[in-house]
């Protein structure tokens, strides 16, 4: 178990530092790849620059999660945005004399992507040490508000308008950002290193090694059929989702006929789908049980995919990616809640990090494949209904395939 801070303090100040942080993140979301394109025009070098982003968490989520089963949580995030605010100094540095070049913007993102994987891990695990257990469900709801509100409504915006004004402008504003983030989570008092249970401090060897670690929570999450049927599902819900997420600006360009400037409030409405999302997810939740609001907001994600492959109205379609933006974060409420409930504290890291390691895993396999579904459909509408379609169908073996889930959380 980890030393609990105290709720009313302890909750604000994770959240209030996560938000600074998402709201780092998204500015430099948008402000590297600006970047970029001021240096060069080769489309495999800007695309390398996602993957660059992106690699960290596919290869490390899982040595991050042990990491957090052996060092006190606050103090990884407090060093992780640190080093973010350090990096991205740097990069402002760069910028104001006119000495980025592309290899020196990869080494860049990919610096800022270890620390965000190591920051946003231990901010999640850090959850159940800062709320009681009927608080759970509401704070990860918060946390999902903080993601959205800093990344998709002030982050990205935000990046692309003070890079106009001058370039450097949106790395200095995400370097104090990441500061900030810092300095809330430096007034939160306690310890916050997981403790061995009872139980394993007995079976613990005397000195464990970082493979061992890695072996325990593996072998914890494989002989747990619940937990692992959830990650199961999380990844197919990554997978089947993306078939169709990854060709939304061609849906929006071609099927809708919008114009790019229109585009950008697809992104707005699926914001606020979002929020609405987070703000209903804690009572949805709470109230009912736990595998039909999974297989629920799968189900109710899909139909509004596949409602999406058979309109041709921009502003039905704009509603449409709402409500799936709302029951995908309803449906990671569900799941971060249930992690949080049904996973030792001294072992949350490792299971985090192997979930995310198969649910980003499957994002690049689902936009590969829907690309290929595309060309082969001859449509992105075509797309978003077969994606509709995956995903209602998945609810439908979830349902089935956690018929335990609410027993296991009563026992919990």
């Amino acid at each position: 178990m980890t030393s609990p801070a105290p709720a009313r303090r302890g909750l604000p100040l994770l959240l209030g530092a996560n938000l600074a942080a998402n709201l780092g993140d998204g500015i430099a979301k948008v402000a590297f790849p600006l970047l970029a394109a001021t240096v060069t025009r080769d489309p495999v070098l800007i695309a390398g620059l996602s993957a660059a982003q992106f690699l960290p968490w596919l290869l490390l989520a899982v040595l991050a999660g042990a990491m957090l089963d052996r060092v006190d949580r606050r103090k990884a995030i407090v060093l992780a945005n640190t080093a973010r605010a350090a990096a991205i100094g740097g990069m402002t540095v760069l910028v104001l004399t006119d000495s980025a070049s592309i290899w020196l913007i990869y080494l860049g993102a990919l610096v800022v992507g270890v620390a965000e994987v190591v920051a946003d891990s231990a901010a999640n695990v850090l959850i159940p040490s800062v709320v009681d257990q009927s608080g759970l469900s509401g704070a990860n709801s918060k946390l999902q508000a903080t993601e959205i509100v800093g990344q998709t409504f002030a982050g990205g915006p935000l990046g692309s308008l003070t890079f106009a004004v001058f370039a450097a402008f949106p790395f200095l504003l995400t370097s104090a950002s990441f500061a900030i983030g810092a300095a809330l989570l430096l007034a939160l008092a306690g310890s916050f290193r997981p403790q061995r249970s009872a139980a394993a401090a007995g079976e613990e060897r005397p000195a464990a090694t970082l493979r061992s670690d890695l072996a325990d929570g593996m072998r914890w999450l494989i002989r747990d059929p619940v937990m692992w049927r959830l990650v199961v599902a999380a990844g197919g819900l990554a997978l089947t989702s993306e078939l169709a997420q990854a060709q939304l600006v061609l849906y929006a360009l071609e099927d809708l006929s919008l114009t790019e400037a229109a585009f950008g409030v697809f992104g707005l409405v699926g914001g606020l789908g979002g929020l609405g999302g987070a703000a209903l997810a804690s009572r949805l939740v709470d109230r009912f049980r736990g595998r039909y609001v999974l297989a629920g907001s799968m189900a109710a994600a899909g139909t509004a995919f596949m409602a999406m492959g058979f309109s041709a109205q921009p502003v039905v379609s704009a509603v449409l990616f709402g409500l799936f933006a709302g029951a995908v974060v309803v449906a990671n409420v569900l799941l971060a809640t249930t992690r949080h409930r049904l996973v030792p504290a001294d072992l949350l890291g490792r299971v985090l990090g192997v979930w995310r390691t198969v649910v980003w895993g499957m994002l690049p396999v689902g936009a590969l494949l829907g690309g290929l579904l595309t060309t082969v459909l001859g449509s992105t509408s075509a797309t978003f209904a077969f994606s509709g379609a995956c995903q209602i169908a998945l609810g439908g073996v979830t349902i089935v395939a956690v018929l335990t889930l609410d027993r296991h959380l009563r026992h919990a």
